[in-house]
This record gives structure tokens, sequence and C-alpha cells, in this order.
């Protein structure tokens, strides 16, 4: 299981928007700047995460990006989710670990199949953004 660009640049500009939680909104171009990644690029992530309301914005002279919420409620998973999708990991297996493909029960590789993709969820709805600034 690979994580996309998507999950590793949408994490940065969000703790870079941890960090600054409690200062003033923050301009894309300033994020885009200090953590290295594309304005137009970071555009469309934050789309993503606006619309999931992690997110919000102001227009005008003092505008940009802050958290919609408190880093501490904001779990990794959350943000994976917006920028990823869901995640199942395996194509066996439903969103919340049970076996959907054919083979069903008599597959032995659905018990570890589906404890990774539990575990994967767990750890990451168990980290806060504020964790990690």
């Amino acid at each position: 299981m690979k994580f996309s660009t998507r999950t590793t640049y949408g994490l940065r500009a969000m703790i870079f928007l941890a960090k600054n939680y409690n200062d003033d909104n923050v301009s894309l171009r300033i994020i885009a700047k200090k953590e290295n990644i594309s304005l137009s690029y970071l555009e469309r992530l934050f789309a993503n995460l606006k619309k999931a309301k992690l997110i919000e914005s102001e227009k005008g002279v003092t505008g940009g990006y802050k958290l919609a919420k408190n880093p501490k409620i904001i779990t990794i998973y959350d943000i994976v989710t917006v920028l990823e999708g869901k995640l199942t990991p395996f194509y066996c297996l439903s969103e919340d670990g049970k076996v959907k493909c054919e083979a069903g029960k008599s597959c032995g590789a659905s018990v570890v199949l589906s404890k990774v993709q539990i575990a994967i969820k767990k750890t990451l709805k168990n980290i806060k953004l504020s964790d990690l600034k």
C-alpha cells in the first residue's frame, strides 16, 4: 500500500496550519513556499480539505486559511480519508475489514489482511494533528 503525494503534501500543509493555529490566517502562497509544494497543487488539496470542513478560508487583506477545528480534534485518519478516499488497501475486504470476495471465509489470507487494514485505520485514528506539530 502506498499513499500518494496528496497525503504527504496535505499532511505537511495541515501540520503547518496546526503550528500556526493560534495565529492569523495563513496565505496559501506562504504554505506553498515554506513547504516547497506547488501552489496549484496545494489549491486542489485545500479545496478538498475545505469541502470536508477541516479548514476554512477568509478572503481579503487578512485572508488566508486556518484549521476549522482544534488540532487536538483532527485525526490523521480524517485528513488521509479526505485526500485518498476510503482506506481499503485490499480489494477483497470491505471498509470494516470484512471479506467481500468469492473466496470468502475459506481464504486464509483474509485473516491477516483484515488485521493489517484494521491496524492501519486504528493507528491513523489515534494520531491527532496536534501530535505532529
